[in-house]
This record gives C-alpha cells, structure tokens and sequence, in this order.
C-alpha cells in the first residue's frame, strides 16, 4: 500500500489533508477509550468556516476518555488516488483510517451533500447501510439542520441528533460508555435520550396512492415524537479555533454573538429551527475577541447571528470593540443585517478602512409580496436606505431576492427589475459615480417545519422563464445578475421533504457516480433522474406538489417545538397577506415555544394577564 505522502503531490490543495494546523488538538490514540470522528461532507475549505464543528470539537475532546479528530470530504483528484492507492479515508489529526473510530458523526447542514454522506463511507471502507454494519464497526451518527427530516438518509445512519448538540451529545456518551460493545442494546438506550431518533426502531407505511401514511416503533423503547434539543443558554465560544492552512470561505475569526431570529419570514426554516434568540452577553462577546485575537492572530473577526442588528445593543458593543482595536487595525464584520437605516449607521460606525460591498435581503421585487412572506418593509424606506448608502459613499451593493414564491405574479418578478432600476438611478443622483449592482436571484424551497412546509415548488419551466424576464429587465449597465440552477432547486426541494424511500434513489444517485452535487462543476441531474426512475419514484410528487394542510408529512415525528397548528395559521395568513409581528418587540405569538422555554413562557403569561 502506498503512503499518504506518496500522493499528496498529485492532488490540488494537499494542505486539505494533512491536519497539524494551529490549535489542532492531538491526543493519545491508545490511551483514549473513545474515538468519535466528526466528518463534515464537503471540502475542507467549505468544513473549516463551519461554526458548530469547532463547539462539538471541544466539547468532546475536554472529555478526558474521549479524542475527537476531523475528516472532510476529499476532492475527485484526491478521491481517484485514494482508489487507485487503496488507502483508507483517514483523519486529519493522527491519520487513522475512519474504520478505526467508534463513531462517525456527519454534519447534514444541506440536501446535496448527501452523496458525499455516501462516498465518504465508501471511501472508509465501512458498508452504507446501517443494517449491513455490526458490532465491530463504527456507529455512524448525524445531526445538523437537514436532521429535522431524518428519512431521506436514515437508510445509512444508526442514529440522527436533532437539534442543538451541546448537551445532548454528552448524554449520548454516557450511553456509549456503558454499552459500547453493543450496539443493539446501544441503540435501544439511545432511542430513550431526548432527541435521538433511531430510524431503525420506526417503521414506515404508505398509502396505497403512494404518498406517505405515518411512523410508528417498533419497541417500547422508542418515542414520539422526537423533541428538538434546545439548549438554555448559548454555549461559551470556542476560542482556540484549529487554523487552516489554507484559504477559507470565512477566512476570519467568528463569534456567535446570537442564536435564533423571531422575524418570522414564512420561507426561513433556520427562524424556525433555531428558535428561541438566545444572546451571548456583552462581556462574553468581547472576551472572546480578545481570546481570537491573541489566541489566532486574526485582524478580522465576525460577529455572527440570523440577524447581527437585532442583537439588544449591537451599537454599544460596536463601539467598545471599536475604541478597544483602534489602534489594532481589527477590522469587524456583520454579515447579517436587516433592511433598515440604522444598519447603514452600524456599518458606519465600524473601523473600516475602505468601503467594500453592502448586502442586503429585499427578497421580493414588490410590497405585496413580502407581506406575504412577512418581510414587511415599503418600497419607500428600502429606496431611503440604499441613498443613505450612496449618500455616505457605499457605490458598491448586493441584493438577494428570489423566485417562486406563494403567490408570485409576473408583475411581481417585474418589480425585482423595477426596484433594482430605481436603485441605479438613485445612485447615479446622489453620487457621481455610478453604483455597482449586484443582484442575486435564489429559488425558493418549500421546507419542512415551515408555514410553506405543504406547497408546490415552481416547475423548471416556470423558473425558466422567469429568469428570462429578469434578464431582460436588467440589461443595463452597472447591474449584474447571478441566478440559481433550476435543476438544484429542484432536487433541493426533492430531497428537503423526502420520505425513507429516497435512500434508494440516493444510493444509486451515488452508484451512478454523484458526489459534490452542490458544485455545479460536478452535478449531474441526467443521473438523479435516472436514479429516481429505476427506483420506481417520481421526484415531481415530493418537489411540484400541493399538499393539503391534514395530509401526514414524512417529518411530523420531529417536533421544533412549534406546533403544526401555529404553522398552518401562517400558512393562511400568507394567502392573506397578513403580518405577524415580531414577538421579540411585541406580543407573544403563542408558535409552541412558551410551552418549552422560560422566557417564552413568561412572556405568553405576561400577555394573557393583560388581555
């Protein structure tokens, strides 16, 4: 067998596999017990700016009888010489083959990584399925947001987490501990933890139309429904972050300075699953700078949230960390902020010493539409905060919006160009030199746990053709137009609210030579259609579908703690165009949570009293 470093030198970016980066952590293989290996399904760049990895890495590895290690998809050049080579998928730390773990647990944070689930499994030498694994091999765990609909991939993993790991992966342990040589009786103890789902103690029926009829256990042992896992208070922030050698997506430092977001746009299922907001206090956040700083010599750092301007005192704690890093020359980012003046206010206030791109969410082209979506904001206001931009020198924006939304008209897709071109004309009134535009046009995609969770995705012709009418709109200068693969969105759709019998149609897709479907260099869709044909399926019925709002839906035995009767009263406020405010500066919305959380139930309690 040839050695690692015998093909390092053929492969593009070997840094991506050879570990020993700064802050990395090495323990003694033969003097740890237990050996969880935590892969991350797509490249290492892609892994390395991944925000929960990093928490279960030190959370695990200050267990004492625990080393975790980290293995990244590898690359199809990588991939072909680990073939030819006959060398194990291995980690980064101690270069051990993932064989020799005794678990594997994956991040699911999106649909089309779910071949590399597959290959990276393959790679390892350990069988797919979970019914095909024993005693003697690894336990293959998963968690993540695409966890909240198990099915698609319970076919290959033993057990899914579901929701928020920090607690919930420490109770898993114990169990582990104390029943690590089987994995029979391990799964059925598991199943008795809250959040973990065992698909393989849950069986599946179908009505005789095909669509999905219900799960039910197998044993007494297994519960429903699986409760999301929602941890009180935000976990401390990881400050010794492993360093990549390499250039990242997020090549920067990064605080969580907030989890969760109550705006309650009805296409967002992260506002969903990320519910309640939970904040990391003042002094927290600006020890954890100070930590970033001095531990990884970073001079950018982000302060990242669904929404950074929601944080209660964001301009406060702008300007502390501002005045303390002057001097510094740290430079912050907040790379998530909502459509309002005080955010061109928040970004003035950084230490910035140049302007670059300002980036903003309008989503829908007209005011009607984004009642819809409960994104309410004028026309009017947006038009003043993109001159307050121009205004103060920001020529440079970036503006998301998408297509196919409930409800959406030509006109409304008519309205993308119309705003956008108001916008240019704006910029060249304010300022002499143009702006420069970037539009970017995303589809939508019903998810699960939504108030959309029951509606039919656009057709590709439909989404065709209005990528076309926005085209035509925006031929001008200083306007560039960027637009998702109809043939992604679809398949994103198919697989977001897929039942168990995808596994087949995974595993062929895989079979088929699928793998990195996220990247548009290497996505074939010829092969997930023929995948879903000779597996019998029509992958229309999952993504092109209109489902009424009683019908069983392949994820109802997860429960986010908002209840499918909230859910459905937005699903028809929607069609009204009705508002719902946002409970964090109003009245609770009664969505499930105040029976789960404290301060949700006190808030709902303070409500009821004043009624």
């Amino acid at each position: 067998m040839n050695s690692l470093d015998d093909i390092l030198h053929d492969v593009s970016k070997p840094a991506r596999y050879t570990g020993g980066e700064w802050n990395s952590i090495v323990k003694d293989w033969r003097a740890t017990p237990i050996r969880i290996a935590l892969a991350f399904p797509d490249v290492y760049e892609v892994g390395m700016s991944n925000l929960a990895l990093p928490i279960l890495y030190k959370i695990l590895n200050d267990q004492p009888d625990v080393l975790a290690e980290r293995v990244y998809a590898p690359w199809i050049d990588m991939e072909t010489l680990l073939r030819q080579h006959n060398i194990p998928l291995f980690s980064l730390e101690t270069k051990h083959p993932l064989a020799d773990f005794d678990i594997i647990g994956f991040s699911l944070g999106y649909e089309l990584t779910y071949t590399n689930v597959l290959n990276m499994l393959d790679l390892a030498k350990i069988p797919l399925f979970s019914h095909q694994r024993n005693d003697s091999q690894p336990l293959i765990i998963a968690g993540g947001s695409c966890a909240l609909n198990p099915e698609p991939m319970a076919d290959f993993i033993d057990l899914f987490v579901i929701g928020e790991a920090e607690e919930a992966i420490l109770k898993l342990l114990e169990a582990f501990r104390a029943y690590k040589d089987n994995k029979k009786q391990l799964l059925r103890e598991a199943s008795t933890l809250p959040g973990v789902y065992v698909p393989n103690l849950y069986e599946v029926t179908y009505h005789k139309d095909g669509n999905f009829a219900g799960i039910t256990p197998k044993v007494p042992e297994a519960r429903l429904p699986i409760e999301r896992q929602i941890v009180a208070k935000l976990p401390q922030p990881v400050t010794k972050p492993v360093i990549p050698y390499i250039k990242v997506i997020h090549d920067r430092g990064a605080v969580e300075i907030q989890r969760g977001c109550s705006r309650g746009c009805r296409f967002c299922q992260a506002g969903i699953i990320y519910r309640p907001v939970r904040e990391l206090p003042e002094p927290e956040v600006i020890e954890t700078v100070a930590a970033l700083v001095s531990n990884c010599g970073y001079n950018e750092v982000s302060l990242v949230s669904l929404s950074t301007g929601d944080y209660q005192n964001i301009s406060g704690l702008i300007g502390q960390l501002s005045r303390k890093y002057y001097q510094d020359n740290l430079t912050l980012s907040l790379p998530s902020l909502r459509l309002d003046t005080s955010s061109i206010e928040l970004i003035e206030s950084l230490p910035h010493r140049r302007k670059t791109t300002l980036t903003f969410a309008p989503e829908a082209g007209t005011e009607r539409l984004r009642r819809v979506i409960n994104k309410q904001i004028s026309e009017e206001a947006m038009l003043g905060i993109f001159a307050a931009a121009f205004e103060k020198g920001w020529l440079n924006l970036k503006l998301y919006f998408m297509v196919g939304l409930p409800t959406e008209t030509i006109d409304d897709i008519k309205g993308i160009a119309d705003l956008v071109t108001k916008t240019c004309q704006l910029g060249r009134k304010t300022r002499s030199n143009s702006p420069r535009l970037r539009v970017s046009v995303s589809t939508f995609v019903p998810k699960p746990h939504t108030p959309c969770q029951w509606l039919a995705q656009d057709s590709e012709e439909q989404l065709t053709n209005k990528h076309e009418l926005l085209k035509q709109g925006l031929r001008r200068a200083g306007v560039h137009l960027s637009w998702q693969d109809t043939k992604t969105s679809q398949l994103e759709a198919v697989l977001s609210r897929g039942d168990r019998r995808l596994g087949k149609v995974i595993h062929k897709a895989w079979e088929l030579g699928n793998r990195f479907d996220a990247w548009h260099e290497c996505f074939n869709y010829n092969n997930w259609l023929r995948a879903f044909h000779e597996s019998g399926l029509d992958p229309t019925l999952y993504a092109n579908r209109e489902r009424p709002l009683d019908e069983a839906l392949s994820w109802q035995h997860v429960d986010t703690g908002v209840t499918q009767n909230f859910l459905k009263k937005e699903c028809q406020d929607m069609w009204q165009g009705k508002e719902t405010p946002d409970c964090r500066y109003g009245p609770c919305n009664a969505c499930g949570l105040q029976l789960r959380n404290a301060d949700c139930q006190q808030k709902f309690k303070t409500n009821v009293n004043l009624i």
